[in-house]
């Protein structure tokens, strides 16, 4: 079918429920691994408590891809009451999330959390693909990625900012802080709001032959063969984009769990204090356990607020894709290579970096970023069926959760463990897999993956 080519605000209005979406993503990635080193995680066992991240999205995004491809109501259309859902389990979450009273707690609530987002999210990438003609793909998955800048960067300081209006980022040992509970309520409303101004300002495509449609609908117990089939039978494009996956997602896992311990060690100086090695019942070693803690929590402010720059930076490359492809055509996988090369230079870079300049590194990050959310859809959605998109962007997430479980089960600690015992030496694990997924563009030679107008060329 043909699509109806839509303005510029009626694939904002689409896309906007992505800005509550990555504000969930981004207070989890950037102050998850901090509340897990407040109520006494050691460095080492972080990636082990964000294992609940991946295995979510691995069991989730596929069954809820699945549903919402044999989804039809008359209200609602197909993919918008999965975002609703969604929305409401991720706000409540997200508003509990600092209130835990001890590490397992936390954990829970981060399996809780991130399940809750993946219902949101996955049908937000099939919506691009229902609602867009094939020429407007590329700009449409760029659009997505602007808004998530934008949620990025905000969320990321909302703990700085609400610090800078006073809000303390004192507690006693083992409580959150209350500037990171305000930020992490002000996101919950964010969230909802957002996905709910999706929901009532976006309308949705009917089945195109709603008979043959009732009829799948009708058929009993095909999931677990559905799954298996379209995974034997993926398209080649989907698997050589699955390595580039594979090593981006390890990368930003990566960040995600220990960039906060590594910066505050490494670049700030202020590892987080543990409370054992510390007399609190002497009032001079607690006073000093209480200083280290704060000058934790305040440079684990910085630290989040320096990686929103990374969602600051993907806005503005999304910005100029949007008004780039907006009426042209682009290279996608020579865009994305460069990118994802950039974005590894960043993580290098750390190392060597003051606390003035870590910015930077973000801003290199932000390019990978931007290129992450928006180049590999728009290659996978030219090279599959697209009444199965719902599905195959379920598959598709597999490439992205099993980095993180390999990297969560040991791949981090055993990888950046042969450069020696520094935290800051996770940073560079990240680069380097960075860097080598950006050369595995250079597996893509599929033209209609590569660029619309070439296929028609």
């Amino acid at each position: 079918m043909k699509k109806r080519i839509l303005s510029f605000w009626e694939i904002w209005n689409m896309s906007f429920g992505f800005l509550g979406i990555q504000f969930g993503f981004a207070l989890q990635g950037g102050f998850m691994s901090r509340i897990f080193q407040t109520l006494g995680a050691d460095q080492h066992d972080i990636p082990m408590l964000w294992i609940a991240a991946p295995l979510t999205g691995l069991l989730v995004q596929p069954i809820i891809g699945y549903m919402s491809d044999r989804t039809w109501h008359s209200r609602f259309g197909r993919r918008r009451p999965y975002f609703l859902i969604g929305a409401v389990l991720s706000s409540i979450a997200l508003f509990f999330v600092p209130y835990s009273p001890a590490l397992w707690v936390a954990a829970g609530f981060l399996w809780i959390l991130d399940a809750s987002i993946n219902i949101s999210m996955e049908p937000f990438r099939a919506l691009v693909a229902d609602k867009l003609d094939e020429s407007q793909r590329t700009y449409g998955f760029v659009m997505q990625t602007l808004i998530i800048g934008i949620g990025t960067w905000v969320a990321s300081n909302l703990p700085w900012l609400v610090s800078e209006l006073g809000v303390s980022d004192s507690a006693a040992s083992g409580v959150i802080p209350n500037s990171v509970k305000v930020a992490f309520a002000i996101g919950a409303f964010v969230f909802l709001l957002s996905i709910l101004y999706t929901v009532f300002t976006t309308t949705e495509y009917p089945p195109e032959d709603m008979d043959e449609f009732e009829k799948e609908k009708a058929k009993k117990n095909q999931f677990i063969p559905d799954i298996v089939n379209n995974i034997g039978n993926m398209p080649l494009t989907m698997k050589k984009l699955g390595v580039i996956q594979f090593f981006s997602w390890f990368a930003f896992f990566t960040m995600w769990s220990l960039a906060n311990p590594a910066l505050t060690e490494h670049v700030f100086n202020t590892p987080a204090p543990i409370e054992t090695a510390f007399d609190m019942a002497d009032s001079v070693q607690k006073v000093a356990f209480d200083t280290a803690n704060t000058a934790f929590q305040k440079s684990s402010n910085l630290v989040g607020s320096a990686m929103g720059v990374y969602g600051l930076s993907s806005m503005a490359f999304a910005l100029l894709l949007v008004l780039y492809t907006a009426k042209r055509n682009i290279n996608r996988k020579y865009v994305h290579m460069a990118s994802l090369i950039l974005g590894g230079l960043g993580f290098i870079f750390m190392y060597y970096v003051s606390p003035e300049n870590l910015k930077w590194c973000f801003v290199l990050i932000g390019f990978a970023w931007g290129s992450i959310l928006s180049m590999p859809y728009a290659m996978l959605s030219s090279s599959v069926d697209p009444k199965k998109m719902g599905m195959f962007m379920g598959i598709f997430n597999m490439f992205i959760v099993i980095p993180q479980i390999i990297a969560a089960l040991g791949g981090i600690n055993l990888v950046a463990g042969l450069l020696g015992e520094k935290a800051i030496n996770a940073m560079t694990v990240a680069g380097i897999s960075l860097i080598i997924a950006g050369l595995c563009n250079l597996l893509i030679t599929n033209k209609g993956a590569i660029s619309y107008q070439s296929e028609n060329a």
